[in-house]
């Protein structure tokens, strides 16, 4: 299976949150699953992991830490999408239908791009933000809600 994962769902894999446990389920090399991620997860993911840092949650040392088993994960794990004009394109499209953040509506269209691409093998993507899911959903696109049940 075919997963795509917006930076809210890649952030669980590396901090022990609510879904965290999915999220490794899914990751597990055993489970079988190929993970899609927008080059624009670097970004997302760093910020994310500073700013847990900057509020006292985790140590700059364990931030550069992560940062590099991420980066690491990024060249060896996921599929990586590179970030396209046509992917801004349908970003800007999704947000005049969506009340989406910019980054959020930029996620969703990569996944469209990802879709597109893998063909018969409909990616599910992965997310835990609501607003995000709710867009997706939509928009016919099946998803995964770590937090939930």
């Amino acid at each position: 299976m075919l997963y795509y994962l917006d930076s809210s769902a890649v952030v669980k894999l590396y901090i022990r949150e609510i879904g965290t446990e999915r999220m490794l389920q899914l990751a597990a090399p055993n489970a079988g699953h190929q993970l899609a991620v927008l080059s624009l997860a670097q970004v997302e993911v760093r910020s994310a992991l500073r700013k847990l840092q900057r509020a006292g949650r985790i140590s700059g040392r364990l931030a550069d830490e992560l940062l590099a088993a991420f980066q690491r994960h990024l060249e060896s794990k996921f599929i990586r999408q590179v970030l396209t004009d046509a992917i801004l394109d349908l970003a800007c499209e999704l947000l005049d239908r969506h009340s989406l953040t910019s980054f959020d509506a930029v996620q969703l269209a990569g996944y469209f791009a990802v879709r597109t691409a893998a063909g018969d093998d409909v990616p599910i993507f992965a997310c835990a933000d609501r607003d995000l899911l709710a867009a997706a959903e939509a928009d016919g696109v099946p998803v995964l809600d770590p937090r939930s049940p």
